[in-house]
């Protein structure tokens, strides 16, 4: 978290040093004028800035959840690249207008108090709202690369905390403030922050298919480093730089970075430079913004540094400190053992570890991939496995040793699985192992599922006959008690939506990435019929919309049985359905009108009961711990979704709710998913079986 702050604190540091001098220079100049009742105008500009500037935030995120995941891939990148050229644009207008800052500012105040008190607002609320929307962006980006808005957010608003006491030290004539090397020096840090950002814009934009290259890695160290390691995460959170990156990222990094650093640094020696012809003094580049600096003593120029200086050191510090950190994560440590394994012999140079946290550098000496597994040889339970070792690569296996039997098992990708002699551990806690699930043990439970799923697309079929026939017949307020029982029977069938392919996106789409919204040719299915009936659309216009709906629900109770079911999705439906509940339904995103995504939210609920039942044996077996708690949870979200249905039989629409009752909603459903968590785990299949 704390290294994701840092980008974010540069950004709210000088962000709001600019705005909070503006305000200064307003203020002062407003007060010294005697138009101290002009003040609040000042102030009504600034909070509408500030008001404009989250609001702009907030569209951006709510806007990126409503996306698909490639499309939330290519607007993300986007926007990183928007960033970058606000941040760049910044740096340069600072570092040229330093110098006559204050002047300008005072020049501005002048001609407002000209023209009226509105002229005044007006000009504070577009001084403050530069500086606010660039923020909002750059915080978003930078949220978005972090993967978390925790960090980025203490980051900024420490920013932002020590500008508001430095600007009220100025004004208090408390501190002198040299802004030309104040802006100097954080210009420079931004820059090599921008370049990190422009990478990981462009990566973004690989991974939504907007830019081809996503998988020509010039840099793959993914299985020498621990990407939540201390120094990967300090790269990550800093430089953007991380184990795995492409071609494109790795030559934007460098170019922008030398390109731009070295126009700065040359923009900078050129401002420093005497002027021959002039004989006036320089001027000041201190500020105290109630009275002016006197100026600076002359400086006897000596001797400079090449300006390439410093454009190759910015460039060089991060490659040398990424190559130290890399170094030092992939030595091995001293204590590492290490074990080498092939499809012949498994297990070689394993003798009893000690106890406690132990590192074992697994190497492949065989010709083909390996997969190896430290197990209890006598029930077969992993303690730590090492997955896809390629010939002749080595890869490092964490495991706590505690008392017990301990050996290796080795799986190559063709073959029979190989089991080392076992080693016995004496004292200490015994530590738990965790019993590898095959295709096998979960064959009885996906066969159930799907005979669930291929009963309930049979009354499913029922229903959206019954819908269509209302529609067809003009009956559209029966159409409208009809919708809600279809839609629901069709949401509890949740787990099945990884197999069913284009039908999810037919029977259940959204207009998420539609150009065309709620006409665009392809939003069909569920919401295309409700949007229609809860928006007076006639009974003539909804019957194709009803017709294809039922065409497609008819060709997916046909498809169904031939289609493949990964067992490996099995466990991980538990998780994905409420999280995509959470995401979707809690929001208001999928509502179309008719205001029930709380019912669809308990038929999701629904479908994870049925499902957790199935997989119940499985997961006792391995944590007895994990039923009782997801139960529980399970119980109290449903109350509170239940406790929104109205007396008629109606639901409460989401954005209805009472602001207590929906952040206890959302509170309970986190909770939920976090205690479901760790079934996918739990339940993952496994070769050491």
């Amino acid at each position: 978290m704390w290294d994701n702050a840092l980008p974010s604190f540069l950004i709210g540091l000088r962000e709001g040093l600019e705005a909070g001098l503006i305000v200064s220079v307003l203020v002062a100049t407003l007060v010294r004028s005697g138009h101290r009742s002009r003040l609040p105008h000042v102030w009504t500009g600034v909070f509408a800035a500030v008001g404009v500037s989250m609001g702009f935030g907030a569209v951006l995120t709510f806007t990126s959840a409503g996306l698909s995941g490639r499309a939330q891939e290519a607007f993300g990148g986007a926007l990183s690249l928007v960033a970058v050229v606000f941040v760049t644009v910044m740096v340069f207008w600072m570092r040229r207008s330093a110098r006559s800052f204050s002047g300008e500012i005072k020049e501005k105040v002048t001609a407002a108090l000209g023209m009226g008190s509105g002229v005044l607002v007006v000009t504070s609320f577009l001084a403050v709202g530069r500086e606010g929307l660039e923020t909002a962006l750059f915080l978003w980006t930078t949220g978005q690369a972090a993967g978390e808005s925790t960090g980025p957010l203490i980051g900024a608003g420490a920013g932002l905390l020590l500008a508001t006491a430095v600007c009220w030290g100025l004004y208090r004539r408390v501190l002198h403030l040299d802004l030309t090397r104040f802006f100097t020096l954080t210009g420079a840090a931004l820059i090599v922050i921008a370049s990190g950002v422009l990478g990981y814009g462009l990566r973004d934009l690989q991974e939504g298919g907007v830019l081809p290259g996503a998988a020509a890695y010039a840099v793959d160290l993914s299985g020498s480093i621990d990407a939540s390691s201390w120094y990967a995460t300090l790269l990550s959170g800093t430089l953007n730089l991380t184990p795995q990156m492409t071609w494109l990222q790795i030559t934007a990094y460098g170019v922008y970075l030398a390109v731009v650093m070295a126009l700065f640094v040359r923009g900078v020696r050129g401002a420093d430079a005497p002027v021959a012809t002039s004989p006036a003094p320089a001027a000041p580049v201190s500020v105290s913004v109630a009275e002016p600096a006197a100026p600076r003593p002359a400086v006897t120029p000596g001797r400079r540094l090449p300006r390439w200086v410093l454009p190759v050191a910015a460039l060089a510090v991060p490659s040398l400190l990424a190559g130290v950190l890399v170094a030092v994560g992939d030595a091995k440590p001293a204590s590492a053992t290490t074990i080498t394994v092939s499809p012949a012999h498994c297990g070689n140079g394993f003798t009893a570890p000690e106890r406690g946290r132990q590192s074992f550098q697994v190497r492949n000496n065989g010709s083909i991939t390996v997969e190896a597994y430290l197990i209890d040889p006598a029930t077969a339970a992993v303690y730590g496995e090492a997955e896809g070792i390629a010939p002749g690569t080595t890869r490092t296996l964490i495991a706590t040793i505690g008392g017990g039997s301990y050996a290796w098992r080795c799986v190559p990708t063709s073959g029979e699985a190989v089991t080392s002699a076992a080693v016995r551990v004496t004292g200490g806690s015994t530590v738990k192992a965790v019993l590898p699930v095959t295709e096998k043990g979960l064959a009885a439970p996906l066969a159930a599922y799907r005979a669930y799923v291929q009963k309930g697309l049979a009354v499913l079929l029922t229903k959206t006959r019954t819908l269509q026939g209302d529609i067809k017949a003009g009956r559209l307020d029966r159409a409208r008690q009809d919708w809600l029982p279809a839609h629901e029977q069709y949401a509890s069938l949740g787990a099945a939506y990884g197999t069913f392919g284009t039908f999810d996106a037919q029977i259940n789409g959204t207009t998420a990435g539609r150009p065309g919204g709620v006409k665009d040719p392809g939003f069909t299915g569920f919401h295309r019929v409700e949007y229609g009936l809860w928006h007076g659309e006639s009974a003539g216009s909804l019957a194709p919309a009803a017709g294809q709906l039922t065409a497609d629900v008819t060709a997916l109770r046909k498809d169904f049985p031939h289609q493949d079911f990964d067992p490996a999705d099995l466990p991980l439906r538990t998780h994905e359905i409420l999280e995509g509940t959470l995401q979707h339904e809690l929001t208001g995103a999928t509502d179309y009108g008719s205001g029930t995504e709380l019912a669809t939210t308990e038929a999701n609920i629904d479908g994870t009961r049925e499902l957790l039942g199935l997989l119940r044996p499985l997961i006792d077996e391995r944590d007895p711990k994990v039923s009782p708690a997801v139960g529980g949870w399970l119980r109290r979200t449903e109350q509170l979704v239940l406790s929104a249905r109205r007396g008629d039989g109606g639901w409460t629409p989401v954005g209805e709710l009472p602001a207590d009752t929906r952040r206890r909603l959302d509170g309970a459903m986190g909770q939920l998913l976090e205690e479901l968590a760790p079934i996918p785990d739990l339940l993952e299949i496994r070769k050491a079986a």
